[in-house]
């Protein structure tokens, strides 16, 4: 084992533990949008994508590595993006947030893991390979929106900081609203780390800078990439399968880190405990994980590999797959939350007319 890989734990133990204290939840995010009108979350990832963005940009135009963004499958990316949005509201967390979670003990998280990461493989070397080299097949052209353009990339990051600093300028002069807390059982570093409430912006800038970090640690092992959860938890499937070292990549590290700097987070909190879902819950986490094994590996990432490292290196695939990442969760949360809701007004409605 190489020291290189280490990084890659490292690197997974950091984003696990700044995603369980400071709850950062896409799905929950995307959710919130739709159904509370809230979108803080979201403002949130555009916080992490805008530091990310500057941070790699930087790293590229002083020569430490190379990104091409190559040819985008259209297709594949608005197919496969939707289908995972459905996938994450039913599997409650989306791939990383599944990651993270099933480290606090949450049973449904590891069950829709093992659906995630198997039809993953199933995309990449299985029988449903096939599908998915057809549907990326459809490729319409450079997937990079400067070069489409022909202009410097910077171009299209100074726009998105502008929108993201007018953003958080705005959020920061609103009025704050007081939310009731217990007596503080802890003090100092350990009040900070493990009982106070993160907030959500600065969560965001932590891991835009911790997303930025793992492109030079992550190429430095040879892998060409950011952070990534996808095909890392496709290859540790495969690992497990086969015995096959050649799975083993940086990638797998960083998941692995992230399941184990949650677990960590979380124990330190007093918030790890064994969750057993209802049957209902399990299969839905189950069938949820399915969708998202296939949609991401479809779309060629997930909310992470696409939502935040792909939008950040300001990719046509990257933003046309946040896009329908977001229609896919409010289609789903629409049948899953809304109408079932709007069903029992309806029934209370009646009954009181009656």
């Amino acid at each position: 084992m190489s020291l290189g890989l280490l990084t890659g734990l490292l690197c997974g133990a950091l984003l696990g533990f700044v995603m369980q204290r400071g709850r950062f939840c896409l799905t929950g995010g995307f959710r919130d949008m739709y159904i509370a009108k809230d979108n803080r979350m979201f403002y949130a990832l555009l916080i992490a994508i805008a530091v990310q963005s500057v941070g790699v940009y930087t790293f590229i135009s002083l020569g430490v590595f190379e990104f091409s963004a190559g040819t985008i499958s259209i297709l594949a990316v608005i197919i496969g993006s939707f289908i995972f949005g459905i996938g994450i509201i039913f599997a409650g967390g989306c791939a990383t947030g599944t990651w993270y979670r099933a480290g606090e003990g949450l049973i449904g998280s590891w069950i829709a893991l093992a659906g995630y990461m198997l039809v993953a493989a199933m995309m990449r070397t299985g029988p449903l390979a096939p599908i998915s080299e057809e549907l990326k097949s459809y490729e319409v052209g450079n997937n990079s929106m400067a070069a489409t353009f022909g202009v410097s990339p910077w171009v299209f990051i100074s726009i998105l900081v502008a929108i993201v600093a007018f953003i958080v300028y705005r959020e920061l002069k609103k009025p704050k609203v007081k939310i009731p807390s217990l007596k503080p059982k802890k003090t100092g570093l350990a009040h900070i780390f493990f009982e106070k409430r993160w907030n959500p912006f600065v969560t965001a800038a932590v891991i835009g800078v911790i997303a930025t970090i793992a492109w030079p640690l992550s190429v430095a092992t040879g892998r060409i990439g950011g952070l990534g959860i996808t095909s890392p938890s496709a290859n540790l499937l495969q690992f497990f399968v086969t015995g096959d070292l050649t799975f083993i990549n940086w990638g797998v590290f960083l998941v692995l880190g992230i399941l184990l700097g949650s677990m960590f987070a979380a124990k330190m909190a007093g918030e790890f405990r064994f969750r057993m879902p209802d049957v209902k819950t399990g299969l839905n986490s189950f069938s949820g994980g399915l969708m998202m094994g296939f949609g991401a590996s479809l779309a060629g990432g997930c909310s992470i590999g696409n939502g935040l490292v792909m939008t950040a290196m300001m990719t046509w695939s990257g933003w046309i797959s946040l896009l329908f990442m977001i229609l896919g969760t409010w289609t789903a949360s629409y049948f899953v939350f809304v109408r079932p809701r709007k069903k029992v007004q309806a029934t209370r409605t009646q009954t009181v007319t009656a």
